[in-house]
Parts: structure tokens; sequence; C-alpha cells
């Protein structure tokens, strides 16, 4: 976390060197502020704070959330890592904090999520309810997500209640990670690690995606995936057996006969 926040700072250093005009804002969310956490908290509030009413409401959570829960800024750094590690439209670990709505969506996600294990439900769905209309993802509290998650444009991204996510997953615009129906309980996918899903694709139901699998762009998965297969297809077949390496790493997105 540290490294990234060391990071942060130059790299906004840098920027007002080259782009003066933006020395207000970089000053706001980096170069005025002492740590991640409150970086953080100052950017999402610009994003979040959309009607100019809620700015102290919303900087007291982000502090509260990021204070209380430190694995919250470990996975945050984690992100972050991520979108530059994998986009190859990325090269920096500012471009994704200031711009990116992946990263910002799934950051305010993170806070969402702790109100939602500390029974503070109706802050959470309203925390849920503003990253929808400012990011156009939508991510019920209840669901859990782990570190390293890269969230590749992320417009239309729909995670339900009971969706799992492990680490160092990469997942692509208008994915589902929805149920199939009215049934209640445990009732959407298990995504562990290492995977990665195309865009548009939508995985239905309390269906485990094992480590290391790949999903072809625009699929439609019912089943189970075992680890370190490739599925495509409407609805989804298997069509290979052994990924080289890990999918959600290397950002390939074709299928391999």
């Amino acid at each position: 976390m540290k490294v990234v926040w060391n990071n942060l700072k130059l790299e906004a250093q840098s920027v007002v060197e080259r782009e003066p005009v933006l020395r207000s804002l970089l000053e706001d969310v980096v170069l005025s502020r002492e740590s991640l956490g409150e970086a953080l908290a100052y950017r999402l509030t610009r994003k979040l704070d959309y009607n100019h009413n809620s700015k102290r409401f919303l900087l007291d959570l982000f502090f509260e959330a990021f204070q209380s829960d430190p694995i919250i800024l470990n996975q945050v750094a984690s992100d972050i890592i991520a979108v530059r590690d994998r986009d190859p439209a990325c090269d920096d670990y500012l471009t994704p904090f200031l711009y990116y709505k992946g990263f910002q969506a799934i950051t305010s996600y993170r806070v969402a999520h702790w109100l939602w294990i500390n029974n503070r439900r109706d802050l959470a769905y309203y925390m849920e309810s503003l990253i929808s209309e400012v990011f156009s993802v939508d991510i019920h509290p209840a669901a859990r997500i782990g570190g390293g998650l890269l969230l590749d444009h992320a417009t239309s991204f729909v995670a339900g209640e009971t969706a799992l996510i492990e680490d160092n997953v990469s997942i692509l615009h208008e994915v589902t990670l929805g149920g199939t129906g009215k049934d209640s309980g445990d009732r959407h996918p298990k995504v562990r690690s290492g995977v990665l899903i195309g865009a548009g694709a939508k995985i239905l139901g309390n269906v485990e995606i094992g480590a290391g699998a790949k999903i072809g762009a625009s699929s439609v998965v019912l089943d189970d995936v075992p680890p370190g297969c490739t599925v495509a297809g409407v609805p989804a077949r298997i069509i290979s057996k052994k990924n080289r390496s890990e999918p959600a790493s290397q950002m390939d997105h074709r299928l391999n006969q």
C-alpha cells in the first residue's frame, strides 16, 4: 500500500507540472492528503456527491470505513496494481485512481459491503444506489469480492446478493453474475481466483467458475466450469481444458480450440 501511495503522489506532481489546469483537482485529492485512505475519501466523494449536498456525510463515511477495516485499503491497493499490470491502456497508478470508473465503483462497493456486514443495511443500499447511478455498475452490498480485481470499462457490470469473486480476477464490461429466477438463498455465481470473464458474458445461478478458467465474450454460463477450462457459446460449452497460464493476468481473450 505504501508503494502505491508514494507513486500516486509522485505521478500527481508530474501531472501538475505538465498540465497546470489540473492542479486544483490534484491538490484536493492527492497532493494535500496524508494517506491513500484520505485521498480515496476525497476522490470518491467528488464523484458520488453529484447533487452537492452530501459531501460531509460521504467523507465521514469513507474515513470511518477505511479506519475501521484496514483490509479495505489493502484490497484497494491490490486493485490499483492489477489495473496497472493488466490494462495495456494504463501505465501508472494515478490514472485508475483519478479516472477509471471500474476501480472507483469497486472501491465504493467495498464501503457499501462494510456497511452491510456491520448491519447498516439501509445505508448500504443507499450507497449501492449511488454507485449504480454514477458509475453504471450495480453490485449488491452483500456480494463478496476479493482484492486484485480488474473491472475493465465496467459499464453495466452486475453482481447479485450471494455472488462471490475471489482474488486476482479480471472482468470486462456488461458482465452479469446473476440468478436464474425467484429462488432465494445462495443463488449467484462463485468465481474463483485467476478467472478472466469476457465482455457481455452472463453467468447465472449458483454455479462455480473454477480457478484459472476463461469465459468467452457474450457467453451464457449455466453450469459449473472446471478449473483451467475455457468455455464459450450460448449456452457455454467447454472448448479447451488446459489454460497455459492464469487468464486474469494475461488478458488474452482468444479462444484456443
